[in-house]
């Protein structure tokens, strides 16, 4: 038995000793234990889907297999994940796919990792509101806080990564840590190629907050210089000459995200029509509201989050608009910690007298804080536990929910599958089936050797063109080319005629 080193007592004597810190890590454990359990119910459920988690694990594998982020597109072609997301952050991933062909793994990562972030949330209370009770409540706002919680139970996504490390970003910005500060920046660059834009306006807020004038100037001329070669270069280079992905999402301005960019600017009534709706008001409200408003009161940090709402509230597609999605995760960690830092700023005023007065109490001010992010994940989270209370899209919920029956069909169905042969499925398939080279998007089947389809739950293509999904899947089965191998509870395999030992 080896005995602890200096090193090691003095970190055990300064933990047992820092006990609220230590109750955010034990609160951090819990709640990426519950909502590993939750990511991996809807994966075990079969509600995860070719996009987004197939084609993350496809893209981490190929990775791991040394074909870097390659993925195959809905055309059917080998391509670069580079080309639609400008994401590499994805590659930390890769050692769980040399141990497992799993998403499993990649899903409790994602929690845990997320989780993190109360650390630098914690610690960012600390500094800013000089009680630990406040600082315990900032950890727990930013733990309860629902955009955070749909952004880990929505698949898997780089972008969702990368929201810890900008919360972490702010931390170290305030304690003045540039190698953490420039760590953290350069990782969450890589988590998408619009973060850019958010960093662009947080290196301003460090110029101006902490006249860091060098510092401030590094963080946003790099973000804007790499967004520019994102979108630029990257893309359209890793595209190979195929239009800019998700332009569509900005029809109204434009057909690609550059002329969306001109187009937006040149009709700002439609931009103020657009963003003026109800849909984009309360999706608004769903994020300032439990956070009580107090990142109003940091404008210049909680504006890092504008370039993000502004994409998202632009776009035509809803989910964009929704907090039930990934879209809110690079928003999200300065619009906690604008709340955060909004209060201080409150807290400090001495006028009017009974603001102050109702300020002035830590301890019922961290409950009240505590109370709004629990209110907001009972009303507004992912959590299926508060029946009528909830207001979230009741089907969402319903995805954790055990359906033995189907899920065995669909499992009894992928095991007839071999892992290396090329296989073409529909969307919820695909969420399992995606640890290979090549998997192709059913009704596109290539070269594929065998086809997959659940026809119980529509979604993505099946969902869009039901007419013409009922029509491919009817010529796969009456082609002669392909052979239905299995059929059970909406469950259809179909196998290439002529293959080795059919």
């Amino acid at each position: 038995m080896t005995t602890p080193s200096l090193t090691d007592r003095m970190r055990e004597w300064r933990l047992a000793r820092d006990l609220p810190l230590t109750l955010v890590l034990v609160l951090a454990g819990a709640w990426a234990a519950l909502f590993s359990w939750l990511s991996v119910a809807r994966h075990e459920t079969w509600w995860t889907g070719r996009f987004d988690l197939g084609n993350m694990v496809q893209a981490i594998w190929n990775t791991a297999h040394g074909d870097f982020l390659m993925a195959t597109n809905s055309a059917g072609d080998q391509v670069s994940r580079l080309g639609s997301h400008v994401d590499p952050l994805l590659v930390v991933l890769v050692p769980f796919q040399w141990m497992t062909d799993s998403a499993v793994p990649l899903l409790v990562a994602q929690a845990v990792i997320v989780a993190a972030g109360a650390v630098p949330a914690f610690l960012l209370g600390r500094r800013w509101l000089g009680d630990d009770r406040l600082a315990v409540a900032g950890a727990l706002m930013w733990l309860l806080y629902a955009p955070i919680q749909w952004a880990v139970v929505t698949d898997l996504h780089a972008v969702t990564l990368a929201a810890p490390l900008l919360m972490l970003a702010i931390w170290a910005a305030e304690a003045r840590n540039d190698w953490v500060l420039g760590i953290s920046v350069a990782l969450a660059l890589l988590g998408k190629e619009q973060v850019g834009l958010a960093l662009v306006i947080f290196g301003i807020w460090i110029m101006v907050r902490h006249r860091r004038w060098i510092a401030g100037a590094v963080v946003s001329v790099a973000s804007l210089a790499w967004t520019l070669l994102c979108v630029l270069v990257i893309i359209p280079s890793a595209g190979s000459g195929v239009p800019a992905p998700f332009g569509e999402r900005f029809g109204r301005f434009g057909d690609t995200p550059s002329q969306a960019f001109v187009g937006a600017l040149s009709n700002p009534i439609d931009v103020i029509t657009t963003v003026g709706g109800w849909s984009r008001l309360s999706y608004l409200l769903a994020l300032l509201l439990p956070l009580l408003l107090l990142p109003l009161f940091a404008p210049l940090l909680a504006a890092a989050a504008l370039p993000d709402l502004m994409l998202n509230m632009l776009a035509d597609w809803w989910p964009n608009y929704s907090i039930e999605f990934h879209y809110a995760a690079v928003a999200s960690p300065f619009l906690v910690a604008g709340a955060m830092l909004g209060l201080a700023g409150l807290r400090r005023r001495s006028r009017p007298a009974w603001l102050a007065r109702i300020l002035a109490p830590a301890g019922a001010l961290a409950v009240v804080l505590i109370a709004a992010g629990a209110l907001g994940t009972i009303i507004t989270g992912p959590m299926p536990f508060f029946g009528p209370l909830s207001t979230a899209t009741q089907s969402r919920l319903d995805q954790y929910r055990p359906t033995p029956l189907h899920a065995q069909a669909l499992e009894a169905g992928a095991d007839l599958i071999p892992g290396d042969a090329i296989v073409s499925v529909g969307n919820n398939p695909g969420g399992h089936l995606s640890a290979r080279r090549r998997v192709l998007v059913f009704p596109e089947i290539g070269d594929a050797d065998w086809v997959m389809v659940d026809r119980t739950r529509p979604n993505m293509l099946d969902r869009l063109d039901p007419v013409g999904f009922s029509l491919a899947l009817e010529r796969l089965a009456t082609g002669g080319e392909f052979r239905l191998v299995y059929d059970r509870d909406g469950v259809m395999v179909f196998r290439r005629n002529g293959m080795v030992g059919g």
